[in-house]
């Protein structure tokens, strides 16, 4: 009986140091270049998992700046869109604004010829002190096409047509129209 005991403890004991299987030492003898394989198994999903990574980031970043150049635009619409200084006259114009706005889009961008940019003006209130006073404000609208820069992201990100590997950024953000008030 005290024979049957300690073979279990030594299979149990050559299975501790083998790693936990049975006939490890065989493998250690047939298993050449299974470092290799197991690597070129993982490295591509360690890969695209990097440059997944690696475009948010980028993306996050296109986000931020173009969040921060509608907000710009939307100052210098707000400025420009209301009357003209000493005039009763109390109605917008959305026209120069966007005029105004073009032109400081094309000094931020290169790429200005493809960003959609729109700007509408929505009325919000009556001046409770003059009757007569439209308070009103500027909605600005971006749409910035982000260019993907990262291998096996467009398969995830890209809008249609996916070759071309860009992803629509939309802005909306809206900033009240300066209007003197007249009595």
């Amino acid at each position: 009986m005290a024979f049957k005991g300690s073979l279990v403890l030594s299979r149990l004991s050559r299975r501790i140091s083998n790693g936990g299987r049975v006939g490890a030492d065989r493998s250690l003898k047939t298993g050449k270049g299974q470092v290799t394989v197991e690597l070129m198994l993982v490295l591509p999903v360690f890969m695209l998992l990097l440059f997944f990574i690696m475009e948010l980031g980028n993306l996050a970043y296109q986000t931020l700046l173009v969040h921060h150049c509608a907000y710009e635009l939307a100052r210098i619409g707000s400025l420009v869109a209301g009357p003209r200084g000493g005039s009763s006259f109390n109605d917008s114009d959305k026209g120069k604004a966007e005029i105004k706005m073009r032109s400081a889009l094309g000094k931020m961008f290169s790429n200005a010829g493809q960003i959609q940019l729109s700007a509408e003006t929505e009325f919000t209130s009556l001046d409770p002190q003059a009757r007569q006073h439209r308070n009103e404000d500027l909605v600005v609208k971006l749409v910035f096409p982000a260019k993907l820069v990262f291998p096996g992201s467009s398969y995830f990100f890209a809008d249609e047509p996916k070759a071309n590997r860009t992803y629509d950024i939309k802005v909306q953000v809206r900033m009240p129209i300066e209007k003197p008030m007249f009595q």
